[in-house]
Protein backbone atom coordinates (compact mmCIF):
# COMPACT_ATOMS: atom_id res chain seq x y z
CA UNK A 1 0.00 0.00 0.00
CA UNK A 2 3.01 2.34 1.06
CA UNK A 3 4.24 1.88 -2.54
CA UNK A 4 0.55 2.45 -3.70
CA UNK A 5 0.26 6.12 -2.31
CA UNK A 6 3.79 6.81 -3.65
CA UNK A 7 2.54 6.01 -6.99
CA UNK A 8 -0.48 7.73 -6.66
CA UNK A 9 1.31 11.16 -5.16
CA UNK A 10 3.65 10.58 -8.50
CA UNK A 11 0.49 10.73 -10.63
CA UNK A 12 -1.06 13.62 -8.93
CA UNK A 13 2.28 15.77 -8.86
CA UNK A 14 2.47 15.39 -12.67
CA UNK A 15 -0.86 16.21 -13.72
CA UNK A 16 -1.22 19.25 -11.13
CA UNK A 17 1.29 20.80 -12.79
CA UNK A 18 0.07 19.99 -16.36
CA UNK A 19 -0.77 23.08 -18.23
CA UNK A 20 -3.67 21.69 -20.23
CA UNK A 21 -5.05 20.67 -16.50
CA UNK A 22 -4.70 23.69 -15.03
CA UNK A 23 -6.54 25.39 -17.90
CA UNK A 24 -9.37 23.27 -17.67
CA UNK A 25 -9.34 23.33 -14.14
CA UNK A 26 -10.25 26.94 -13.99
CA UNK A 27 -12.00 27.32 -17.08
CA UNK A 28 -14.86 24.78 -16.52
CA UNK A 29 -16.65 27.17 -14.06
CA UNK A 30 -16.11 30.19 -16.02
CA UNK A 31 -18.06 28.30 -18.58
CA UNK A 32 -20.47 27.42 -16.17
CA UNK A 33 -21.11 30.77 -14.85
CA UNK A 34 -21.82 32.01 -18.74
CA UNK A 35 -23.32 29.53 -20.34
CA UNK A 36 -25.56 30.48 -16.63
CA UNK A 37 -25.49 34.11 -17.33
CA UNK A 38 -26.04 34.20 -21.05
CA UNK A 39 -29.81 34.12 -21.61
CA UNK A 40 -30.66 36.51 -18.84
CA UNK A 41 -27.44 39.34 -20.45
CA UNK A 42 -29.11 38.48 -24.13
CA UNK A 43 -32.78 38.95 -23.10
CA UNK A 44 -31.58 42.45 -21.46
CA UNK A 45 -29.80 43.28 -24.86
CA UNK A 46 -33.11 42.86 -26.40
CA UNK A 47 -34.98 45.68 -23.67
CA UNK A 48 -33.01 48.34 -25.43
CA UNK A 49 -36.01 48.68 -27.78
CA UNK A 50 -37.97 51.74 -28.24
CA UNK A 51 -40.77 51.52 -25.91
CA UNK A 52 -44.22 51.74 -27.78
CA UNK A 53 -46.71 55.24 -27.09
CA UNK A 54 -49.60 53.75 -26.04
CA UNK A 55 -52.43 56.65 -25.54
CA UNK A 56 -55.00 55.15 -23.66
CA UNK A 57 -58.77 55.86 -22.86
CA UNK A 58 -59.65 54.68 -19.84
CA UNK A 59 -63.55 55.40 -18.81
CA UNK A 60 -63.58 52.99 -16.65
CA UNK A 61 -60.38 52.97 -14.05
CA UNK A 62 -58.47 50.14 -14.92
CA UNK A 63 -55.06 52.07 -15.64
CA UNK A 64 -54.84 52.88 -12.36
CA UNK A 65 -54.35 49.29 -10.99
CA UNK A 66 -51.55 48.82 -13.83
CA UNK A 67 -49.51 51.38 -13.86
CA UNK A 68 -46.79 50.35 -11.57
CA UNK A 69 -46.42 47.37 -13.69
CA UNK A 70 -46.22 49.35 -17.13
CA UNK A 71 -43.75 51.98 -14.75
CA UNK A 72 -41.67 48.76 -13.75
CA UNK A 73 -41.07 48.12 -17.55
CA UNK A 74 -40.77 44.25 -16.73
CA UNK A 75 -43.31 43.35 -18.81
CA UNK A 76 -44.57 45.43 -21.42
CA UNK A 77 -42.42 48.48 -22.87
CA UNK A 78 -45.48 51.18 -22.88
CA UNK A 79 -45.07 54.82 -22.59
CA UNK A 80 -48.62 55.53 -21.70
CA UNK A 81 -50.39 59.26 -22.52
CA UNK A 82 -53.94 59.20 -21.48
CA UNK A 83 -56.27 60.80 -23.87
CA UNK A 84 -59.98 61.18 -23.81
CA UNK A 85 -60.17 60.75 -28.02
CA UNK A 86 -62.50 58.21 -29.29
CA UNK A 87 -61.31 55.31 -32.33
CA UNK A 88 -62.02 57.93 -35.10
CA UNK A 89 -59.95 60.66 -33.83
CA UNK A 90 -57.03 58.58 -33.37
CA UNK A 91 -56.72 57.23 -36.93
CA UNK A 92 -54.64 60.58 -38.05
CA UNK A 93 -52.61 60.54 -34.86
CA UNK A 94 -51.11 56.75 -35.18
CA UNK A 95 -50.85 56.89 -38.92
CA UNK A 96 -48.28 60.15 -38.29
CA UNK A 97 -46.01 58.94 -35.56
CA UNK A 98 -44.32 56.18 -34.99
CA UNK A 99 -44.50 53.25 -33.15
CA UNK A 100 -47.74 54.37 -31.29
CA UNK A 101 -50.82 52.54 -30.23
CA UNK A 102 -54.55 53.97 -28.91
CA UNK A 103 -56.78 51.36 -26.55
CA UNK A 104 -60.15 51.99 -25.76
CA UNK A 105 -61.50 50.96 -22.36
CA UNK A 106 -65.08 51.08 -22.22
CA UNK A 107 -68.09 50.12 -20.23
CA UNK A 108 -68.97 48.61 -23.01
CA UNK A 109 -65.90 46.72 -22.80
CA UNK A 110 -66.68 45.22 -19.13
CA UNK A 111 -70.02 44.33 -20.71
CA UNK A 112 -68.73 42.72 -23.74
CA UNK A 113 -65.01 41.72 -22.26
CA UNK A 114 -63.88 42.87 -26.05
CA UNK A 115 -61.13 45.62 -25.47
CA UNK A 116 -60.60 48.08 -28.85
CA UNK A 117 -57.37 49.07 -29.67
CA UNK A 118 -55.74 50.27 -33.38
CA UNK A 119 -52.12 50.02 -33.76
CA UNK A 120 -49.54 52.20 -36.24
CA UNK A 121 -47.59 50.06 -39.02
CA UNK A 122 -44.61 50.42 -36.82
CA UNK A 123 -45.66 48.84 -33.89
CA UNK A 124 -44.31 45.38 -32.53
CA UNK A 125 -46.33 42.09 -33.57
CA UNK A 126 -45.78 41.33 -29.67
CA UNK A 127 -48.35 43.93 -28.74
CA UNK A 128 -51.10 42.13 -28.88
CA UNK A 129 -49.48 39.39 -26.35
CA UNK A 130 -48.53 42.69 -24.26
CA UNK A 131 -52.36 43.66 -23.91
CA UNK A 132 -52.62 40.80 -21.50
CA UNK A 133 -51.56 42.57 -18.97
CA UNK A 134 -55.49 44.53 -18.98
CA UNK A 135 -56.79 41.07 -18.28
CA UNK A 136 -56.76 41.01 -14.78
CA UNK A 137 -57.87 44.51 -13.76
CA UNK A 138 -60.49 44.51 -16.62
CA UNK A 139 -61.69 41.24 -14.74
CA UNK A 140 -61.96 42.66 -11.36
CA UNK A 141 -63.65 45.57 -12.73
CA UNK A 142 -66.62 43.46 -13.95
CA UNK A 143 -66.78 41.79 -10.80
CA UNK A 144 -67.48 45.17 -9.15
CA UNK A 145 -69.50 45.76 -11.68
CA UNK A 146 -71.16 42.44 -11.01
CA UNK A 147 -72.72 43.46 -7.10
CA UNK A 148 -69.92 41.05 -6.18
CA UNK A 149 -68.58 41.72 -2.54
CA UNK A 150 -64.53 41.89 -1.74
CA UNK A 151 -64.70 38.41 0.34
CA UNK A 152 -66.70 36.72 -2.90
CA UNK A 153 -64.47 38.05 -5.17
CA UNK A 154 -61.21 37.03 -3.56
CA UNK A 155 -62.72 33.88 -3.27
CA UNK A 156 -63.54 33.38 -7.39
CA UNK A 157 -59.91 34.63 -8.15
CA UNK A 158 -58.40 32.31 -5.93
CA UNK A 159 -56.67 29.25 -7.89
CA UNK A 160 -57.53 26.01 -7.52
CA UNK A 161 -54.80 23.52 -5.27
CA UNK A 162 -54.44 20.50 -4.76
CA UNK A 163 -53.79 17.53 -2.53
CA UNK A 164 -53.29 13.75 -2.95
CA UNK A 165 -55.13 11.72 -0.19
CA UNK A 166 -53.39 8.66 1.28
CA UNK A 167 -54.61 5.27 0.80
CA UNK A 168 -54.36 4.41 4.39
CA UNK A 169 -57.95 5.47 5.92
CA UNK A 170 -58.35 8.63 8.89
CA UNK A 171 -54.98 10.22 7.31
CA UNK A 172 -53.99 12.23 3.78
CA UNK A 173 -50.63 13.47 2.61
CA UNK A 174 -50.00 17.26 2.76
CA UNK A 175 -47.77 18.71 -0.21
CA UNK A 176 -44.37 20.01 0.48
CA UNK A 177 -43.70 23.80 0.28
CA UNK A 178 -42.27 23.52 -2.88
CA UNK A 179 -45.42 21.28 -4.50
CA UNK A 180 -47.58 24.53 -3.25
CA UNK A 181 -45.18 26.57 -4.97
CA UNK A 182 -45.28 24.87 -7.86
CA UNK A 183 -41.23 25.15 -7.27
CA UNK A 184 -38.28 23.32 -7.66
CA UNK A 185 -37.50 20.84 -4.92
CA UNK A 186 -34.18 22.26 -3.92
CA UNK A 187 -33.76 21.18 -0.47
CA UNK A 188 -34.54 17.40 -1.80
CA UNK A 189 -32.55 17.72 -5.37
CA UNK A 190 -29.43 20.35 -4.01
CA UNK A 191 -27.50 17.10 -2.27
CA UNK A 192 -28.33 14.76 -5.37
CA UNK A 193 -26.78 17.49 -7.51
CA UNK A 194 -23.60 17.81 -5.73
CA UNK A 195 -22.89 14.25 -5.79
CA UNK A 196 -23.55 13.93 -9.08
CA UNK A 197 -21.02 16.89 -9.78
CA UNK A 198 -18.49 14.69 -7.78
CA UNK A 199 -19.54 11.97 -9.36
CA UNK A 200 -18.80 13.79 -12.45
CA UNK A 201 -15.62 15.19 -12.18
CA UNK A 202 -13.61 12.16 -10.29
CA UNK A 203 -15.38 9.89 -13.30
CA UNK A 204 -13.58 12.56 -15.63
CA UNK A 205 -10.17 12.35 -13.85
CA UNK A 206 -10.77 8.53 -13.90
CA UNK A 207 -10.82 8.57 -18.07
CA UNK A 208 -6.99 10.46 -17.98
CA UNK A 209 -6.22 7.01 -16.41
CA UNK A 210 -6.79 5.37 -19.16
CA UNK A 211 -4.31 7.83 -21.67
CA UNK A 212 -1.76 7.51 -18.35
CA UNK A 213 -1.33 3.64 -18.91
CA UNK A 214 -1.52 4.00 -22.38
CA UNK A 215 0.81 6.66 -23.05
CA UNK A 216 3.45 4.45 -20.76
CA UNK A 217 3.13 1.33 -22.90
CA UNK A 218 3.33 3.72 -25.86
CA UNK A 219 6.68 5.30 -24.20
CA UNK A 220 8.22 1.67 -23.43
CA UNK A 221 9.07 3.22 -19.74
CA UNK A 222 6.32 0.69 -18.13
CA UNK A 223 9.42 -1.83 -17.44
CA UNK A 224 11.50 0.99 -15.46
CA UNK A 225 8.15 1.53 -13.61
CA UNK A 226 7.61 -2.29 -13.08
CA UNK A 227 10.96 -2.83 -11.80
CA UNK A 228 10.77 -0.76 -8.55
CA UNK A 229 6.64 -1.32 -7.87
CA UNK A 230 3.81 -4.50 -8.47
CA UNK A 231 1.63 -4.52 -11.48
CA UNK A 232 -1.17 -4.39 -8.52
CA UNK A 233 0.54 -1.36 -6.76
CA UNK A 234 1.01 0.37 -10.08
CA UNK A 235 -2.70 -0.23 -10.67
CA UNK A 236 -3.54 1.03 -7.31
CA UNK A 237 -1.68 3.89 -7.22
CA UNK A 238 -2.61 5.23 -10.08
CA UNK A 239 -6.42 4.76 -9.15
CA UNK A 240 -5.56 6.57 -5.96
CA UNK A 241 -3.84 9.53 -8.02
CA UNK A 242 -6.63 10.28 -10.19
CA UNK A 243 -9.39 10.33 -7.22
CA UNK A 244 -7.19 13.07 -6.05
CA UNK A 245 -7.01 14.87 -9.07
CA UNK A 246 -11.09 14.80 -9.14
CA UNK A 247 -11.50 15.77 -5.52
CA UNK A 248 -9.37 19.02 -6.54
CA UNK A 249 -11.07 19.66 -9.34
CA UNK A 250 -14.62 19.19 -7.05
CA UNK A 251 -13.04 21.62 -4.54
CA UNK A 252 -11.85 24.47 -7.27
CA UNK A 253 -15.17 24.25 -9.10
CA UNK A 254 -16.86 24.85 -6.08
CA UNK A 255 -14.63 27.39 -4.90
CA UNK A 256 -15.52 29.56 -7.76
CA UNK A 257 -18.99 28.47 -8.71
CA UNK A 258 -20.38 29.11 -4.70
CA UNK A 259 -20.51 32.73 -4.62
CA UNK A 260 -22.06 33.08 -7.87
CA UNK A 261 -24.67 30.29 -7.38
CA UNK A 262 -25.80 32.05 -3.80
CA UNK A 263 -25.93 34.65 -5.53
CA UNK A 264 -28.48 33.63 -7.68
CA UNK A 265 -30.50 31.50 -5.39
CA UNK A 266 -30.61 34.17 -2.83
CA UNK A 267 -33.48 32.96 -1.67
CA UNK A 268 -32.69 29.62 -1.01
CA UNK A 269 -30.56 27.90 1.97
CA UNK A 270 -27.80 26.44 -0.34
CA UNK A 271 -25.63 25.38 2.44
CA UNK A 272 -28.51 24.28 5.13
CA UNK A 273 -29.31 21.99 2.01
CA UNK A 274 -26.00 20.44 1.66
CA UNK A 275 -25.02 20.02 5.26
CA UNK A 276 -27.45 17.06 5.55
CA UNK A 277 -26.68 13.18 6.27
CA UNK A 278 -28.25 12.30 3.45
CA UNK A 279 -25.59 14.65 0.94
CA UNK A 280 -22.83 11.50 2.82
CA UNK A 281 -24.63 8.83 1.63
CA UNK A 282 -25.32 9.92 -2.02
CA UNK A 283 -21.12 10.80 -1.83
CA UNK A 284 -20.33 7.45 -0.96
CA UNK A 285 -22.51 6.31 -3.83
CA UNK A 286 -20.46 8.77 -6.45
CA UNK A 287 -17.39 7.64 -4.97
CA UNK A 288 -18.74 3.80 -5.65
CA UNK A 289 -19.13 4.47 -9.39
CA UNK A 290 -15.62 6.30 -9.71
CA UNK A 291 -13.73 2.56 -8.16
CA UNK A 292 -16.27 1.00 -10.71
CA UNK A 293 -15.22 3.17 -13.60
CA UNK A 294 -11.30 3.35 -12.63
CA UNK A 295 -11.16 -0.26 -12.72
CA UNK A 296 -12.09 -0.26 -16.28
CA UNK A 297 -10.14 2.27 -17.34
CA UNK A 298 -7.68 1.25 -16.47
CA UNK A 299 -7.39 -2.27 -17.68
CA UNK A 300 -8.05 -0.92 -20.81
CA UNK A 301 -5.68 1.86 -20.90
CA UNK A 302 -3.23 -1.32 -20.39
CA UNK A 303 -4.27 -3.08 -23.97
CA UNK A 304 -4.03 -0.03 -26.06
CA UNK A 305 -0.93 0.46 -27.49
CA UNK A 306 -2.09 3.48 -28.93
CA UNK A 307 -4.82 5.55 -27.85
CA UNK A 308 -5.62 7.43 -31.08
CA UNK A 309 -5.62 3.71 -32.85
CA UNK A 310 -8.22 2.35 -30.18
CA UNK A 311 -10.81 0.06 -31.69
CA UNK A 312 -14.61 -0.24 -31.21
CA UNK A 313 -15.00 -2.89 -28.33
CA UNK A 314 -12.33 0.05 -26.10
CA UNK A 315 -14.41 2.68 -27.18
CA UNK A 316 -17.56 1.05 -26.45
CA UNK A 317 -16.23 0.94 -23.25
CA UNK A 318 -14.94 4.31 -22.82
CA UNK A 319 -19.15 5.57 -23.11
CA UNK A 320 -19.85 3.62 -20.37
CA UNK A 321 -20.09 6.15 -18.55
CA UNK A 322 -22.76 8.29 -20.37
CA UNK A 323 -25.49 5.76 -20.63
CA UNK A 324 -27.66 7.23 -17.63
CA UNK A 325 -27.31 10.36 -19.96
CA UNK A 326 -29.94 8.34 -22.14
CA UNK A 327 -32.39 8.08 -19.52
CA UNK A 328 -32.75 10.95 -17.78
CA UNK A 329 -36.09 11.57 -18.84
CA UNK A 330 -37.73 8.64 -18.49
CA UNK A 331 -36.33 8.44 -14.74
CA UNK A 332 -37.14 11.67 -13.71
CA UNK A 333 -40.71 11.22 -15.17
CA UNK A 334 -41.30 7.78 -13.66
CA UNK A 335 -38.58 7.57 -10.82
CA UNK A 336 -40.46 4.20 -9.49
CA UNK A 337 -41.00 3.24 -12.58
CA UNK A 338 -39.04 -0.61 -14.19
CA UNK A 339 -36.47 1.37 -15.81
CA UNK A 340 -35.53 3.50 -12.89
CA UNK A 341 -35.89 0.51 -10.80
CA UNK A 342 -33.53 -2.22 -13.54
CA UNK A 343 -31.00 0.67 -13.91
CA UNK A 344 -30.61 0.72 -9.86
CA UNK A 345 -29.39 -2.72 -10.06
CA UNK A 346 -27.11 -2.51 -13.16
CA UNK A 347 -23.46 -1.96 -11.78
CA UNK A 348 -22.77 0.94 -14.83
CA UNK A 349 -25.93 2.84 -14.54
CA UNK A 350 -26.51 2.32 -10.81
CA UNK A 351 -24.57 5.41 -9.65
CA UNK A 352 -25.63 7.91 -11.52
CA UNK A 353 -29.83 6.28 -11.98
CA UNK A 354 -29.54 6.62 -7.87
CA UNK A 355 -28.65 10.33 -7.82
CA UNK A 356 -31.55 11.13 -9.97
CA UNK A 357 -33.95 9.05 -7.99
CA UNK A 358 -33.11 10.19 -5.25
CA UNK A 359 -33.25 13.65 -6.14
CA UNK A 360 -36.70 13.27 -6.72
CA UNK A 361 -38.82 11.09 -4.99
CA UNK A 362 -40.35 12.04 -1.50
CA UNK A 363 -39.35 8.57 -0.08
CA UNK A 364 -36.36 6.74 -0.32
CA UNK A 365 -36.97 3.21 -1.47
CA UNK A 366 -34.37 1.66 0.96
CA UNK A 367 -34.64 -1.62 0.03
CA UNK A 368 -33.66 -1.30 -3.35
CA UNK A 369 -30.81 1.26 -2.84
CA UNK A 370 -29.26 -1.34 -0.63
CA UNK A 371 -29.52 -4.01 -3.27
CA UNK A 372 -28.64 -1.68 -5.76
CA UNK A 373 -25.11 -0.76 -3.37
CA UNK A 374 -24.82 -4.92 -2.54
CA UNK A 375 -24.32 -5.10 -6.57
CA UNK A 376 -22.64 -1.84 -6.80
CA UNK A 377 -19.82 -3.38 -4.29
CA UNK A 378 -19.46 -6.92 -5.42
CA UNK A 379 -18.98 -5.29 -8.79
CA UNK A 380 -16.31 -3.20 -8.23
CA UNK A 381 -14.53 -6.45 -6.34
CA UNK A 382 -14.82 -8.08 -9.04
CA UNK A 383 -13.47 -5.35 -12.17
CA UNK A 384 -10.60 -4.41 -9.38
CA UNK A 385 -9.71 -8.01 -9.90
CA UNK A 386 -9.75 -8.47 -13.28
CA UNK A 387 -8.78 -5.09 -13.96
CA UNK A 388 -5.70 -6.29 -11.82
CA UNK A 389 -5.16 -9.38 -14.26
CA UNK A 390 -5.43 -7.00 -17.62
CA UNK A 391 -3.37 -4.90 -16.36
CA UNK A 392 -0.29 -7.14 -15.44
CA UNK A 393 -0.20 -8.76 -18.71
CA UNK A 394 -1.30 -6.23 -21.03
CA UNK A 395 0.93 -3.32 -19.75
CA UNK A 396 3.99 -5.14 -21.20
CA UNK A 397 2.89 -6.53 -24.34
CA UNK A 398 4.01 -3.98 -27.22
CA UNK A 399 3.25 -3.92 -30.70
CA UNK A 400 -0.62 -3.79 -31.10
CA UNK A 401 -3.94 -3.14 -29.65
CA UNK A 402 -5.44 -6.25 -27.54
CA UNK A 403 -8.52 -8.24 -29.34
CA UNK A 404 -11.08 -8.74 -26.74
CA UNK A 405 -10.28 -12.89 -27.38
CA UNK A 406 -6.51 -11.90 -26.02
CA UNK A 407 -8.18 -10.39 -23.09
CA UNK A 408 -10.50 -13.26 -22.80
CA UNK A 409 -7.21 -15.19 -22.60
CA UNK A 410 -5.56 -13.10 -19.85
CA UNK A 411 -8.22 -13.39 -17.78
CA UNK A 412 -8.46 -17.51 -17.86
CA UNK A 413 -4.72 -17.39 -17.44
Amino acid sequence: MRNSIKVGNWEFKRNVRNKSFIISLFLTPLLFVIFATAPTFLSNLGDDEPSTTVYLNDQVGVYEAIQPVIEEGDFVSWDVIETSDEPEQMQSTLTTEEDAAYIFISEDTLETGTVTYMVGDDVSGSFENELNVLQQPIKQAQLQVAGLSNEQMQLVQQPINYEVASVEEGTESTPSEEQEAGGFPYEKALPSLFAGLVLFSIVISGMMIFQSASQEKKDKVAEIILSSVTASELMQGKILGYFSLGLLQVAVWITLVTPFALWKLEDIPVLEYLFVPETLLLLVIAILGYLLFAALFVGLGATIEDASTSGNFQGLVMMLPFIPFFLIAPILSNPSGIIAEVATYVPFTSPAVMLMRLAVLDEWPWVEMLIGLAILIVSIWIFMKLAGKIFQVGILIYGKNATPQEIWKWLRA
